[in-house]
């Protein structure tokens, strides 16, 4: 069984994306007999590396799953943040030899593009377990 950490940003510019990507993750969890063992919640998606690596530190978690939302606002600053995010994750996916997998939905959408993919909390989860067993063959 794998052992799963999760972090989730709680930033959500206008609604409950957020929350239906958690609700998400947790029921794919569930439905993959998997056990999340950790949830570190943080400010906004940039601040979601430092939290990853500090659970790919721990013995008894296998992969962490990063769940987050970047609407798009006035200026570029959301293609900033997002990219930022997914380099610093695949650092500490590599530099802990630990999957970390980036369910961090924008940027460059609106609310109601994310509102339509808040499903890929789930999909963070089931990559995460996906490759937490095939890297435990």
């Amino acid at each position: 069984m794998v052992q799963l950490g999760l972090v989730v940003a709680q930033y959500d510019k206008h609604g409950d994306v957020i929350a239906a990507m958690e609700e998400s993750a947790r029921a794919t969890a569930e439905s993959r007999e998997t056990d999340i063992v950790a949830t570190i919640e943080v400010p906004g998606s940039y601040d979601t590396p430092l939290a990853a690596d500090r659970l790919a530190r721990r013995n008894d978690i296998d992969a962490v799953a990063v769940l987050g939302v970047i609407i798009t606002g006035d200026t570029d600053h959301d293609q900033v943040i997002g990219d930022a995010a997914a380099q610093a994750l695949t650092d500490v996916s590599l530099d802990r030899d630990t999957p970390v997998t980036l369910g961090i939905i924008g940027p460059g959408m609106s609310q109601d593009e994310a509102a339509a993919r808040t499903h890929k909390g789930g999909g963070a989860v089931d990559s995460a377990v996906d490759l937490a067993l095939e890297l435990q063959q």
